[in-house]
């Protein structure tokens, strides 16, 4: 994935713990970094030095809309000041302070984590410089380090806290730090690493709290202002003003990103804070930015509170999220794709395999080749979309689901079941593995079966079990099997490889090359430019490719 941008950083923005999605150069992947331990410390972008891993940050869906507030901001002017506004917010807006303690070794050049930054003399950073070393035995060294982020209190009564999972990750002491000074220990109730939120509980009946409410985020319009609130670098009860300015943002930090972009100025260390409409209702959670440096150029991410609504409730009623799934493989209709079809329009999910044994879900009704057009009542518009729909549908309920199948649409039923989360559900494939790298650096020794000369690019042969053997084909695949493709072709720039299977030709099984030849005579007397290829994987995870027939 690629955002286009050269030589950027997306940084989820907790203070003392550096994550870096780095795009190197357009085109490139989009990767995460460890989080640097700093020995009780604040990183600055001078000190931070990022490694790789990956981001993550669904669940049911707002409740009806007269729960919570629609913003009526659009009949506003711009604000002369915010001051009133802030002033009756920040009370419930907190500093999350983390620690843990990690063991190294008492060679240096073997520690478990970096040595620790240097503060100057009379800095307001000092005390989180320290260093805490124990090394009674002589066996080894402990480190206790922290990190700080943000979070905002949604229930006064309870004393529930809503922040980023990515601050209090792997914590071993949770500290929730309010504007008057005062702090109190925090248990964690629940996180969900897949949307990056976690919820906390403190004491309530020690201090009287403030709490703050969600908004609906599906109102807030690009250009609406909107009020950050948190903890950059260590500072406090920090306020920040600016405008929503793009929404739907996906920046491959989970299966579910829907982010709203502001240009609310966002820092290490605001993770996890509020994003305020002028209501007063929190419609985003602050989580990253993308910036060269680490601070903050004017591009930041919330997760909306349509999202984070959901998961909160999930969290605080199970202490866990519990997802619906489909048990499919889907990937995205492309606008070859949709020609080859029929649609006036590439959208929809392209069903592209069901995952067999999926306990609970009928998705009977489905078949490979069917294009989502709606899940309920919802329009489908890209294959992004989908996991999240179906996410945050009831598990066991039966939902209406419109396809497009033999050039018209259709309603069918499916019913999901219950994802389980330990599973990998990212069920929208943008272009499977074509298929194994060894087999396809294993010299090939020459089929027993009549081969075709290249078609299409592309040297085809009967799936015999030679051919099964030699790729490691599962017996459940059937069709016409690929020895070899010619490089720089159509079929090489579709990711077509030897070992993949062509199982049919625009929805017509194929079992022998010349049906294949057969197949793609028809299509061009027909005036077609293009065939839609269903390809098998040797493992039999299925594809749908488009290829030139020129």
């Amino acid at each position: 994935m690629s955002l286009g941008i050269r030589g950027l950083v997306i940084f989820p923005v907790i203070a003392g713990a550096v994550f870096a999605l780095c795009l190197p150069v357009p085109g490139g992947r989009l990767y995460a970094a460890q989080p640097v331990a700093v020995v009780k410390t604040v990183l600055s972008p001078a000190n931070a030095a990022p490694n790789k891993t990956a981001l993550s940050p669904v669940a049911p869906a707002l409740p009806p809309e007269e729960s919570v507030a629609p913003s009526r901001w659009s009949n506003y002017e711009a604000p002369q000041s915010v001051a009133d506004l802030a002033a009756a917010l920040i009370g419930a807006v907190v500093n999350i302070s983390t620690s843990q303690t990690v063991k190294g070794v008492e060679d240096s050049s073997n520690l478990s984590v970096p040595p620790p930054a240097a503060a100057p003399d009379s800095s307001p950073f000092q005390e989180y410089f320290q260093d805490f070393f124990a090394d009674k035995d002589g066996k080894g060294t402990v480190r206790k380090t922290q990190s700080l982020g943000s979070g905002f209190i949604i229930d006064a009564e309870r004393g529930l806290v809503v922040t980023n999972n990515h601050v209090i990750a792997d914590a071993d002491d949770i500290e929730v730090n309010f504007s008057d000074g005062s702090k109190l220990k925090a248990k964690l109730l629940g996180k969900d690493a897949k949307t990056d939120i976690a919820l906390l509980q403190i004491d309530p009946k020690v201090k009287k709290l403030q709490a703050v409410s969600f908004g609906n985020s599906v109102h807030a319009r690009i250009g609406d202002w909107v009020m950050a609130i948190g903890n950059p670098f260590g500072f406090g009860g920090s306020v920040t003003l600016g405008i929503v300015s793009a929404r739907n943002r996906n920046i491959n930090s989970g299966p579910y990103d829907d982010f709203i972009q502001t240009d609310a100025a966002i820092n290490r260390g605001n993770s996890g804070g509020p994003l305020f409409d002028m209501e007063g209702k929190v419609i985003g959670i602050n989580t990253a930015i993308v910036s060269p440096s680490g601070g903050s150029i004017g591009i930041g991410f919330a997760i909306p509170s349509e999202l984070a609504f959901g998961v909160v409730r999930q969290l605080r009623e199970f202490g866990e999220t519990r997802r619906g799934w489909l048990a499919v493989r889907i990937q995205p209709v492309t606008a070859d794709i949709a020609a080859s079809f029929g649609l006036p329009a590439a959208e929809g999910a392209m069903v592209s395999g069901l995952i067999a044994g999926a306990k609970d879900v009928d998705n009977k009704e489905l078949r490979d080749g069917d294009i989502i057009m709606r899940f309920g009542n919802k329009p489908v518009a890209s294959a992004r979309l989908l996991p999240r729909m179906v996410a945050e549908s009831p598990v066991g309920v039966v939902v209406p689901v419109t396809i497009w199948r033999n050039g018209k649409e259709q309603t069918v039923k499916v019913k999901p079941g219950l994802l389980d989360e330990k599973m990998d559900d990212s069920s929208a494939d943008d272009e499977p593995p074509p298929g194994d790298a060894k087999q396809r650096k294993k010299d090939k020794d020459k089929p027993k079966t009549a081969t075709t000369g290249f078609i299409l690019g592309m040297q085809l042969a009967e799936l015999t079990d030679d051919i099964r053997n030699q790729y490691s084909i599962v017996k459940e695949v059937e069709g016409v099997a690929v020895l070899a493709v010619i490089p720089d072709s159509n079929a090489a720039e579709k990711r077509i490889a030897a070992g993949n299977v062509i199982v049919d030709i625009n929805q017509e099984a194929v079992k022998t090359p010349e049906d294949v030849e057969k197949r793609l005579a028809v299509l061009k007397d027909s005036g077609r430019k293009n065939a839609l290829l269903m390809l098998a994987a040797p493992t039999g995870e299925l594809r749908f490719v488009t290829v030139l027939l020129d």
